[in-house]
């Protein structure tokens, strides 16, 4: 598995993931430390890092096979890709047509620019 997919599957399963085996994925991922250096800081053998982390990244992928949340997020997030490229391609056909709707043109792009960070955070409840 490379480290991406490890990453993506750790993002969404971590907390399923045993006290010990979340704090030796976050040396690894979050602090960036290397094998030896979870290790030593650990005091344990780098056999024993190596092994944990082998076993996590088998449980992330079982986790993925049973619940497919990264999937179903990767499938969601190329629906929308398209989605935003067919209204992009649309609207530039609709307004070389009718360029009179110049002003409704600026409304839309800012529609489909706009980050909805703030709106998403207040939903979440952050």
């Amino acid at each position: 598995m490379d480290k991406l997919l490890f990453m993506r599957l750790w993002d969404l399963y971590r907390n399923l993931l045993t006290p010990i085996q979340r704090e030796m994925t976050d040396m690894y991922f979050n602090l960036d430390l290397t094998v030896s250096e979870i290790a030593e800081q650990k005091g344990v053998t780098r056999q024993a890092v190596s092994e944990c982390l082998a076993s996590c990244k088998k449980q992330l992928v079982e986790y993925e096979e049973k619940l497919g949340f990264d999937r179903l997020l990767a499938e969601s997030s190329l629906h929308t890709s398209f989605l935003m490229t067919d209204i992009d391609k649309w609207a530039d056909g609709f307004f070389t047509v009718h360029p009179e709707f110049a002003d409704e043109r600026e409304k839309l792009n800012g529609i489909i620019n706009n980050d909805y960070e703030e709106e998403i955070n207040k939903f979440l409840g952050r």
